[in-house]
């Protein structure tokens, strides 16, 4: 019972941050493995983020932002950097943390970040 309530918190901050289009999209494949795929990446990372504790929504939204970029992780910084704002991350502390992830992570991983960034803000 414990678990299933953990899987519907996760799929409810899943929701809440990535919009319902996208998630509706990534869960559409009917192959039972596609389905039993997208429940363990739910209740892994996204039960992260329905635990609580001292991290804010919009705090783990900067932390998954900062390392998908540092990662390389392109296409998932891009999926981040589109629901940020859902996340209560304004683009005054995205424009920030690239600053940081080019530091820190290397100016390339910094400029790849805000190409992206520059990308969905014209996309939104």
């Amino acid at each position: 019972m414990e678990e299933i309530e953990a899987l519907g918190a996760a799929r409810g901050i899943r929701r809440a941050v990535l919009g319902d289009a996208h998630v509706d999209a990534a869960t559409a494949d009917p192959d039972p493995v596609a389905v039993e795929f997208q429940d363990y990446l739910t209740a892994t990372a996204w039960g992260v983020w329905a635990r609580g504790g001292a991290l804010s929504t919009r705090d783990r939204s900067l932390v998954v932002l900062a390392m998908t970029a540092a990662l390389g992780r392109t296409e998932e910084f891009r999926v981040h950097a589109g629901s940020a704002p859902r996340a209560g991350v304004s683009d005054a502390e995205v424009d920030e943390l690239l600053f940081q992830i080019a530091a820190y992570a290397g100016v390339p991983a910094g400029s790849a970040a805000r190409r992206i960034v520059t990308e969905v803000r014209r996309q939104a």
